[in-house]
């Protein structure tokens, strides 16, 4: 997939905590998650190691607008974004990259 924005879902292992997230690299950016390489930040403190949900647009300026409308919303309502494309919140993208 090659676009230029995504905007993408992770949450931890129990479903207790979301996050809101927008890049350009949405396989690298998880890993990143992941692998906790940025120390003390949200999704670290939260073990969000699990990507539950992604869009994909044609430029990061549409992605940034999604994100922000996406951060507006309250929890029952992200739950049922994710819920319509993945109801079982299985793991979209791991560190390998998008999950078959």
């Amino acid at each position: 997939m090659n676009k230029d924005g995504f905007v993408y879902i992770m949450t931890n292992k129990n479903k207790t905590t979301l996050y809101i997230g927008v890049t350009s690299n949405v396989c690298r950016r998880v890993y990143e998650h992941i692998k906790h390489l940025y120390r003390n930040s949200f999704t670290d403190k939260y073990n969000l190691e699990y990507c539950v949900y992604f869009e994909e647009f044609s430029n990061i300026e549409s992605a940034i607008a999604r994100e922000k409308e996406l951060k507006k919303w309250n929890r029952k309502k992200k739950e049922f974004l994710i819920n319509e494309k993945n109801p079982n919140w299985s793991i979209l993208i791991d560190e390998r990259g998008f999950v078959k």
